[in-house]
């Protein structure tokens, strides 16, 4: 058979369960997931910075890393053209593109810095997000938003209401709107003398950072926890309940990655609490292995989790990106891998029978429950997988990995340290 008449017998087992596999594709179709740029260089930008700093890092040294702007547009659109349905771009601040001799530091960025970013983007129909860069960089070695020093925190500050004013020239430009993500690397490596002072500081930067004016219409700012990072072991200022807080009580968004936090907690456990709180949540889908370690997502339990969360609670309400960055492994092949298998899993969830199942989870039938959640996992998910990569004319599983290779051996083979 081929992948049509798959379909259709697909089609015809799903309806069985009460679960219409026509609908589940249109709605898969509406889901947009912002693609992280910084998989295609490891996460060394175009300001200058070289390598990472501030608890984070890349491992890995597999040939092929985009080098320039132009390369990893490049990557950026080869690995679009193996990722069925339209997506958005998210962007950090030291991917700004210089014109000769005017480079400028990250505190005085400005719009005409990204406008290659909004040309690429407007070809190619994508959303961009944005995030302030507030790593690797001289001034980040003391901290940032929380720093003792006034000239660093006044540096990151600025640089972050410049972010802004970018974010909304972005989403002018571009006419949707742009979700904009603070993370900083603040901390402490061994148990500090102090938290409630840099905790302060961090509040009072943020303040100052929200009160400088942007349209909350078009630039939807969220603010990220972490546990820890490396050199920052003992205490992150920025935690998530400082997060958490912060973001209630200043109406913006709280962004949860899925590896930043404790290795036994569950970031699909928190999605339900948040959105009965918040209006939106933002989320940064990674895998960690024991730590933050950024691995390439997979089609697993958690981002299935991840993913029957964002469905029942409202897709419209989610800002749904992903962060991870392998230097491991061919790095278009990586983004691809963890994009489809990000679809996969909102389509898995699609194609649950939900209702029915939290009427048996409301009956207390749980055996029944669980006998139907397992049997469920046989179904030919992957038939009607493949029908949505056919009709958003993408190679389906087991067929696009070849054009990955030939890419290797065309274009990245080519390529050297600069």
């Amino acid at each position: 058979m081929d992948i049509k008449e798959r379909y259709e017998a697909a089609r015809e087992s799903y309806r069985r369960l009460g679960v219409d596999t026509d609908e589940a594709l249109k709605r898969l179709q509406a889901i947009p997931v912002s693609m992280h740029c910084w998989q295609g260089d490891d996460v060394i930008g175009f300001d200058g910075a070289g390598s990472l700093s501030g608890g984070i890092q890349a491992t890995g040294n597999y040939p092929g890393r985009a080098r320039t702007p132009e390369e990893l547009m490049a990557d950026i659109d080869k690995a679009l053209s193996l990722i069925p349905g339209r997506h958005r771009l998210n962007l950090h601040a030291s991917y700004a593109i210089f014109e000769k001799d005017q480079w400028v530091d990250r505190d005085k960025l400005e719009p005409k810095h990204f406008a290659k970013w909004v040309e690429f983007a407007r070809e190619r129909g994508l959303g961009l997000d944005f995030n302030p860069t507030l790593f690797s960089h001289p001034m980040a070695e003391k901290g940032t938003l929380s720093s003792e020093d006034p000239a660093v925190r006044r540096f990151w500050i600025d640089h972050c209401k410049a972010c802004l004013k970018i974010a909304e020239y972005f989403a002018e430009e571009l006419g949707t709107p742009c979700g904009m993500n603070i993370w900083i690397p603040d901390g402490f490596k061994d148990v500090p003398a102090d938290r409630i002072s840099p905790r302060a500081r961090l509040r009072d930067s943020l303040d100052e950072i929200l009160d400088s004016g942007y349209d909350k219409e078009k630039v939807l700012v969220a603010v990220e926890s972490k546990v820890f990072g490396i050199g920052l072991e003992s205490c992150t200022v920025g935690s998530h309940e400082f997060y958490m807080n912060y973001a209630a009580t200043r109406g913006i968004l709280c962004l949860l990655d899925s590896g930043h936090f404790h290795p036994t907690e569950m970031v699909s456990d928190k999605i339900s609490s948040m959105l009965l709180f918040f209006p939106k949540v933002a989320l940064h889908v990674s895998r960690p292995v024991r730590w933050d370690s950024d691995h390439v997502v997979r089609f697993d339990d958690e981002t299935r989790e991840i993913a029957k969360e964002i469905v029942q609670g409202g897709p419209e309400r989610v800002l749904l990106a992903l962060d991870f960055f392998d230097a491991s492994i061919n790095r278009i092949a990586a983004w691809a891998i963890g994009m489809r298998n990000m679809q996969k899993s909102l389509l898995w969830a699609l194609l649950t029978p939900s209702e029915r199942f939290a009427k048996l989870q409301e009956e207390r039938r749980f055996t029944e429950l669980l006998t139907e959640q397992e049997e469920l996992k046989t179904q030919p998910m992957g038939d009607v997988w493949n029908y949505f990569c056919e009709k958003n004319g993408v190679l389906p599983d087991g067929e696009w990995f070849e054009q990955v290779r030939e890419y290797e051996k065309t274009v990245l083979s080519s390529r050297t340290a600069l």
